[in-house]
């Protein structure tokens, strides 16, 4: 194998609603949601290597930096991959152009660790099935599965049982304000609902689902709840999984860029269109 290099686009995600049905008995939350697929996210490019080593870089603007990485999902997928292959000489230098904020409700981490997953087996020609590879991506996370299925749909379980679905191109404000948002924290709350109906699609399409983590993450998180608000005055808002971001929905980019162009300056925010899948 010689050096192979290729570089794919990490994509950010919004929960359209988020909605937790109960606590089941080993701890987990049982969830409904709907994932929206954005056109904006991190980049990920891997050369890869026969020296068994696993390199993390982490880009910015004007540098090229190594990565603090053994809790980095994009290792850990790595390494998982490697190990499932048997071959420990397997190696990759992985570059990651960051754009997705971190705690932020936009799947960051687990979208990196699918597109480490689905590239690597492709250049270490490793040849792992579609259901294999799943069993690896929920070992990382609930939401990996469902970036590495690498489409809109919609969710049950932990996240974990996807069904595709085609949704309306629709364009988005996503706004995130100067905090970060632990998962555990919010779903760990007291003060968590936990005992939504189960709804179908047409409910959802029919209007009237919600966030259940929105009023407790607001209630927590000063920060959150001022770009709720802030938004809140310009069009219809919604938080996406346990915040930080917060997101408008409008049909044209133009609508939503200009809202974004009013953002005052301690927040900071995106325009980004919905996709139902990845092209590759």
């Amino acid at each position: 194998m010689n050096h192979n290099i290729e570089s794919h686009l990490s994509p950010a995600k919004i929960n359209l609603f988020l909605h937790v049905l109960r606590r089941r008995a080993d701890g987990y939350h049982e969830l409904q949601t709907l994932f929206q697929l954005l056109d904006y996210g991190d980049e990920l490019t891997f050369e890869t290597n026969r020296d068994g080593i696993l390199e993390l870089h982490q880009k910015s603007a004007d540098e090229t930096r190594p990565h603090p990485y053994s809790q980095n999902l994009i290792i850990k997928a790595a390494r998982l991959l490697q190990q499932e292959s048997g071959n420990k000489m397997l190696g990759a230098k992985i570059c990651l152009n960051k754009r997705i904020p971190m705690g932020a409700g936009l799947g960051g981490g687990s979208s990196n660790a699918a597109t480490t997953l689905k590239t690597l087996n492709k250049l270490w020609k490793c040849k792992l099935s579609g259901e294999k590879l799943k069993s690896l991506a929920l070992q990382l996370g609930s939401d990996v599965p469902f970036f590495l299925q690498g489409k809109s749909a919609w969710g049950e379980g932990q996240g974990e049982k996807l069904q595709p679905v085609e949704l309306e191109k629709n364009w988005f404000a996503v706004i995130t304000p100067n905090c970060s948002v632990s998962t555990g924290h919010i779903f760990s709350n007291e003060n968590l609902t936990r005992n939504t109906q189960a709804i179908k699609m047409a409910d959802f399409l029919a209007g009237g689902t919600k966030n259940d983590c929105e009023p407790v993450t607001r209630a927590l998180y000063p920060e959150v709840d001022e770009a709720f608000c802030w938004l809140e005055g310009h069009a219809d808002t919604r938080m996406t999984g346990t915040g930080s971001s917060v997101f408008a929905e409008f049909h044209k980019r133009e609508q939503a860029e200009d809202v974004l162009k009013l953002l005052p300056n301690h927040m900071r925010g995106f325009v980004a269109e919905g996709i139902n899948s990845l092209s590759v």
